[in-house]
């Protein structure tokens, strides 16, 4: 069965004003108190955290690729379609048709 996800995005002053409102389950005070050790003992202690090993000395940092602006024409049904998933739909367009160009890239590969 598929995990249902719940994302929910605020702005900068939503938040100050719901935590304003409900408080915060973080304990700032006391995380600013802690020492470098207790600090990674608490981290070694998260089950969320445990099998996760970073390597910061080897770290990469990709930057996007700048996008080319595009004036063409879709059918507006597809158009429709994406345009009902809401903020973000070129985006979302933009992440299919890389994976179809990544999809044929890799049978083309296995071709040749």
């Amino acid at each position: 069965m598929a995990r249902k996800v719940h994302i929910v995005k605020y702005t900068d002053k939503e938040l100050s004003k719901l935590i304003k409102r409900e408080g915060t389950f973080s304990d700032w005070d006391k995380a600013a108190g802690m020492t470098q050790a207790e600090i990674e003992t608490c981290i070694a202690s998260d089950s969320d955290e445990a099998e996760m090993l970073m390597d910061w000395d080897n770290v990469t940092v990709e930057l996007p690729h700048p996008k080319a602006v595009l004036n063409m024409r879709i059918d507006k049904d597809v158009l429709d379609y994406f345009r009902k998933t809401g903020r973000g739909y070129q985006s979302l367009i933009n992440a299919v048709l890389r994976s179809y160009v990544q999809r044929r890239d890799t049978q083309q590969h296995h071709k040749g």
